[in-house]
């Protein structure tokens, strides 16, 4: 056994709660490593230090105040907790998803399908914008010039 092992259940065997297999096991370690001896030695000690105190019984009234203390503890709620004080939320986020996904479906209807016959039209887009007749056009009248056109008639 290593001493990190050891000092992993060092505490079971000074309470005697180790399983006899480990402490067989402990005590074969003991009798090699002086520093995990020593350790044992110290919890030995410790351990007697506490026993030698007096027990002190706690009083009634002192059972009635924890009990008190422990049912005025929150529960703790999971996370879909929020869910069950209002059936509201879960109506208003199932509206929501609802609608989302009705407009989702219902808005591809509305733009227009391309058909075979635009294709063409479409191919020529780049010699139509860049049409030279098209630039000879009059500029499209400011807001200011067609209300003094709408005065002087």
């Amino acid at each position: 056994m290593s001493c990190r092992r050891m000092e992993e259940r060092i505490l079971a065997y000074v309470d005697g709660r180790a399983k006899v297999s480990e402490r067989r096991e402990m005590e074969v370690h003991l009798a090699t490593c002086a520093a995990c001896r020593l350790r044992v030695n110290e919890f030995h000690a410790v351990t007697g230090l506490l026993d030698e105190l007096p027990q002190i019984e706690p009083s009634a009234a002192f059972d009635a105040r924890v009990r008190a203390r422990v049912a005025a503890e929150p529960v703790k709620q999971s996370w879909w907790a929020w869910l069950a004080p209002s059936p509201r939320v879960a109506f208003a986020a199932s509206l929501l998803l609802l609608a989302t996904v009705w407009i989702g479906m219902h808005s591809n209807s509305n733009q227009p399908a391309v058909t075979q016959e635009d294709i063409p039209v479409l191919e020529n887009y780049d010699v139509l914008s860049n049409f030279e007749p098209l630039t000879e056009l009059p500029q499209p009248l400011q807001a200011d010039e067609t209300g003094q056109q709408n005065q002087q008639m």
